[in-house]
């Protein structure tokens, strides 16, 4: 009887592998049975890292993996603490959620949104979340199996079923002082102090460009004040004071 139950377990183990070629992916859930163990018997939905916890071996990456290849990565964890000597697992799925990606942040409308062939590209993603927010950055972060990237928004990038789009904020400057408009601007690439207080509209007739302060986040928190050069860069949250001339 155990060796007829051992071989219909070897077949159920198969099916998954022959009937779904497709690999496990972030958000789906599955169903982890191991033969003759029903404490191990698992329900887990596979998290952004790729992984699953199971009893015992804690956790084990399987997005990526079919079916029966996740099988045989949970059985090799089982067999390397020494729990059993020649685990049996069987892993199926229960809920498809990998054909959908998640766009978070400053976006119109943040939720998960369903992949197909034609709707596979970054922008496309962003335009049916409603689009960037105000004050949302174009470079976007793309979380994939646990790891993250920067992509540009207008560049080409296909996105995967289980990724997780975030929009954060975009990096700003600020200036105040003797400027025409003080406030908070967005910084561009390389921007100089001299761009900086050209985004500003400009000194006023009683400011003077030789009487620029630089207030910089330090690593602590705090703010580190030095006197700024109209060539020197920009960095995010940097604010940037223009003092009155000296007559």
């Amino acid at each position: 009887m155990k060796s007829i139950l051992s071989a219909v377990f070897l077949l159920i183990m198969a099916a998954p592998a022959l009937a779904q070629t497709e690999k496990l992916g972030v958000g789906d859930a599955v169903r982890v049975t191991v033969f003759q163990q029903p404490d191990l018997t698992t329900e887990a939905r596979i998290n952004e890292k790729g992984l699953i916890a199971m009893p015992l071996v804690g956790e084990v990456k399987v997005a990526g993996l079919s079916q029966h290849e996740a099988a045989v990565a949970i059985g090799e964890s089982l067999k390397k603490g020494q729990y059993l000597k020649n685990p049996q697992v069987a892993v199926a799925i229960t809920t498809v959620r990998s054909k959908q990606v998640s766009v978070l942040g400053l976006v119109a409308r943040p939720g998960r949104y369903p992949l197909d062939d034609t709707s596979t590209n970054l922008s496309d993603v962003i335009a049916a979340a409603g689009g960037i927010s105000a004050g949302g950055a174009e470079t976007v972060t793309v979380l994939r199996d646990g790891k993250e990237r920067k992509v540009d928004v207008f560049k080409p990038f296909k996105i995967q079923g289980g990724d997780t789009v975030n929009v954060e904020r975009a990096p700003v400057f600020y200036i105040y002082g003797e400027v025409t408009r003080g406030g908070a601007y967005p910084i561009t690439p390389d921007m100089t102090v001299m761009q900086a207080i050209a985004a500003g509209g400009g000194i006023t007739p009683r400011g003077s460009d030789r009487r620029l302060k630089l207030r910089r986040p330090a690593a602590g928190g705090q703010l580190v004040e030095t006197d700024a050069k109209l060539n020197d860069r920009v960095k995010a949250d940097d604010v940037i004071f223009v003092k009155e001339a000296l007559f």
